[in-house]
């Protein structure tokens, strides 16, 4: 193998040290936005709590009194109320993310399991498995506005980033329920599953993830056609599944042999699998550094690296945790949340380090247009920043989904200033 010289060496030290100067840069720039706090909240089955866990220090900071048999959260997009279904209640709690105490309990259907929330943070979809339904939650009132019947025991839900589509996986009747959020109607049910449990939509809404709880694979569903692209094979008793928002990988707690498996979306195939304890839920930090798995029987969360696929830290939390989402409350600056986005694609190796410091130099530049009130500019330069990516794709240096994750993002920023 060939060994690099000493100018190379040199050469990528000085890159390196250009990116975490730029990011800095970032950062420095509109110093007055409000910090961005991450905690996780875990629902812990067997004592009817949820955890409350600091992500910044990882220990457990407060610990809330909920219903009988918490099974799944969800969080508003603003991050100021985290939902957490009640099994035996038939409930859902609503927890103040600011006080860390429940302000709401909300009547739905017997054995409510799965829980997910509009993108624009309007709606609650809830599945109850006693029932074969879903409870449709208006947050504003924290009332049922409809019920829409699907599949028998239905349990994993999800949303399509476009909040048009709802994702219901209904375990016996072996299907997914495709819900028209405007009309909360079923529009369409597929077929091909082995016990379908938990589902995750990539974050360009093209493919929902789908875990056979009973056939050790992962369904691909094309969205565009709803139908079943492929199926991956993964590890005995897969569950809940998380995409990171870069849509590169997806985790799969895989409970039966204590490992989670990480799938590579743009090859669909198993490239690493981490050694965790009894895993069952499964979520990946906003900025998809971290992937927190709560371990059901060892009362614990495993925090695992991405770019590393190894064990960071073990959690104590309380019994039973069967379920993990993340509330992040202040404003999140999007251009360190780009900025972010584009350092992990880097870490990750689908980006050189000279490419992400070009788009890291674009971004400092946006900002400081933006900063001195060029907006113009700013239109302009977002418009080079979307090229560059665009180009990316196109070179392969970054798939389409990895790619439209940042395009979005821009063109976010782009409708925020009026371009």
């Amino acid at each position: 193998m060939t060994q690099p010289t000493h100018n190379s060496s040199k050469s990528l030290l000085g890159i390196t040290i250009r990116i975490v100067a730029l990011a800095l840069v970032l950062v420095g720039f509109g110093a007055s936005s409000t910090f961005a706090q991450t905690t996780a909240y875990v629902a812990n089955r067997l004592d009817n709590t949820v955890s409350v866990i600091d992500t910044a220090t990882n220990t457990v900071v407060s610990t809330i009194p909920v219903g009988d048999t918490p099974s799944a959260v969800a969080v508003t997009p603003d991050g100021a109320f985290a939902y957490v279904t009640n099994a035996i209640d038939g409930t859902v709690s609503v927890i103040d993310t600011a006080t860390n105490t429940v302000v709401a309990t909300v009547p739905v259907g017997p054995g409510a399991s799965g829980i997910a929330i509009t993108p624009d943070g309007a709606f609650a979809y809830v599945t109850n498995g006693g029932s074969n339904t879903v409870s449709v939650i208006d947050i504003a009132s924290n009332t049922v506005i409809a019920t829409v019947t699907v599949g028998v025991a239905p349990l994993g839900v999800a949303i399509t980033p476009n909040g048009r589509f709802v994702y219901v996986a209904n375990q016996l009747s072996e299907t997914v329920s495709v819900i028209d959020t405007a009309t909360n109607t079923v529009t369409a049910t597929i077929a091909g599953f082995v016990v379908p449990a938990l589902i995750a939509i990539t974050p360009d809404g093209a493919f929902a993830y789908v875990t056979n709880g009973e056939g050790d694979t992962v369904a691909v569903i094309n969205t565009a056609t709803n139908t079943v692209a492929t199926t991956i094979p993964v590890l005995p008793g897969p569950g809940r599944i998380a995409i990171t928002p870069d849509g590169a990988f997806a985790y799969v707690a895989n409970s039966f042999l204590n490992l989670v498996s990480v799938i590579d979306t743009a090859t669909n195939t198993v490239v690493a699998n981490v050694s965790v304890a009894t895993p069952v839920g499964i979520a990946i930090t906003p900025d998809g550094a971290f992937v927190y798995v709560t371990n059901r029987d060892a009362n614990t969360v495993t925090v695992i690296d991405t770019a590393t696929n190894t064990v960071t830290a073990t959690i104590p939390v309380g019994e039973g945790p069967f379920a993990i989402a993340f509330a992040t409350r202040g404003q999140v600056d999007p251009f360190a949340s780009l900025t972010a986005q584009v350092q992990a694609l880097v870490a990750g190796g689908s980006l050189r380090e000279n490419q992400g410091a070009a788009l890291i130099d674009k971004l400092a530049h946006i900002r400081r247009s933006i900063d001195e009130g060029r907006t113009h500019a700013a239109c302009n330069q977002l418009g080079a920043f979307i090229n560059q990516v665009n180009a990316f794709i196109h070179s392969r240096s970054l798939t389409a989904s990895q790619g439209q994750v940042l395009i979005d993002a821009a063109n976010a920023l782009k409708t925020s200033l009026g371009c």
